[in-house]
């Protein structure tokens, strides 16, 4: 059975980083947070209100299982990557100049389709983070 993809409902975290953004920075991230979603069905997702923020893993540790996040901008959603620096990136997609972290600025949707940035995004869910932790039925 598919696991539906995760639509933002009023007691949803997520919903609270999206608070003030543009229409255009709000559907962006939910598409992009459905992305994530589909690459990685049993993805951990943790939101920081305060921060602005969602961070993604295979468990809920920030520093050590997080390989991606979401943060609503101005005019678009930064999609960042904790591990970018060391992610195969042949098309040169990700920004950044920090020892680690690099991002991709997500303006349209159409963005989110990208081959290059789909395979980016599972790379990652793989690169120095444990495998996820399998439920027992």
């Amino acid at each position: 059975m598919k696991q539906a993809e995760p639509h933002p409902s009023s007691g949803d975290p997520f919903v609270q980083i999206l608070e003030g953004s543009p229409a255009k920075v709000r559907a962006l991230a939910i598409a992009t947070r459905q992305l994530i979603h589909r690459v990685l069905p049993q993805v951990v997702e943790v939101s920081w209100p305060r921060q602005r923020n969602t961070g993604f893993g295979t468990g809920p540790k920030k520093n050590t299982e997080h390989f991606c996040w979401i943060m609503p901008a101005t005019a678009h959603v930064t999609l960042g990557f904790n591990y970018g620096a060391e992610l195969p990136d042949p098309t040169g997609l990700l920004e950044g100049t920090g020892k680690l972290f690099r991002h991709v600025k997500v303006r349209a949707a159409d963005q989110l389709n990208d081959p290059a940035l789909i395979a980016l995004l599972r790379a990652a869910t793989t690169h120095r983070v444990p495998p996820v932790k399998r439920k027992d039925k």
